[in-house]
Parts: structure tokens; C-alpha cells; sequence
């Protein structure tokens, strides 16, 4: 964990934010700036800086991302109507917060 990262404070537990769903590894929670009508964060609770600091051993971690997307798909009701997922990389890509995180859209009609 990085203190002064605000997704391993919200991800380790230490702001108010509500999840949706948490595992051991991951944490789901509304983005407060949403571009969609479902629009939720997939972070891992492991402070990755961004796509191009994975390693191969977060590949696993990166693989599970995806597992808990799918979930949160279905369980959101987006999973037969359609979904984007999107990783922004780096200020250039629009990247923000320098910890890894999944978005989650869909809900579009």
C-alpha cells in the first residue's frame, strides 16, 4: 500500500467508500464521476502504479480484474445488453489515479 494513494486508502479500507462487492484481492465501487448509467471501479487492493507496471505475477491478479467484471456485468444487468471495460494507461490515455483500475460502463439503451 502507498499512503498517499487514494485507491489503496479507499481499497484497504480507510475512507468511507461503500463496495459493492470485495474480495480478498479486489475491491468494486461506484465511480463518483460516472460516463455511464452502470459505471463502476475494479481495483485490486495491491498497489499497482499502471497497465505498464504489471508484471507476470500480476497476471493473475489482472486475470481475476476480469473475472469480477463479468460478475459485476451480470449482477448489474448489463451482461446481455452490452459493456465496455477500459483500462486508461498514463496521463496521455487519461489516466488519473495512478493505481490500476478496470472501468466498468454500460447500461446504455
Amino acid at each position: 500500500m502507498t499512503d498517499n494513494c487514494l485507491f489503496c486508502r479507499i481499497a484497504n479500507g480507510r475512507s468511507d467508500t461503500e463496495f459493492i462487492y470485495e474480495t480478498p484481492e479486489i475491491v468494486v465501487f461506484d465511480d463518483i464521476h460516472p460516463h455511464a448509467p452502470v459505471h463502476l471501479l475494479i481495483v485490486p487492493r495491491k498497489h499497482v502504479r499502471s497497465v505498464n507496471d504489471i508484471d507476470g505475477g500480476d497476471m493473475p491478479l489482472v486475470a481475476e480484474m476480469i473475472r469480477v467484471a463479468q460478475r459485476m456485468a451480470a449482477r448489474t444487468g448489463v451482461k446481455r445488453s452490452g459493456y465496455k471495460l477500459l483500462f486508461n494507461v498514463e496521463r496521455g490515455g487519461g489516466q488519473v489515479i495512478f493505481h490500476l483500475h478496470l472501468h466498468l460502463m454500460g447500461g446504455w439503451r
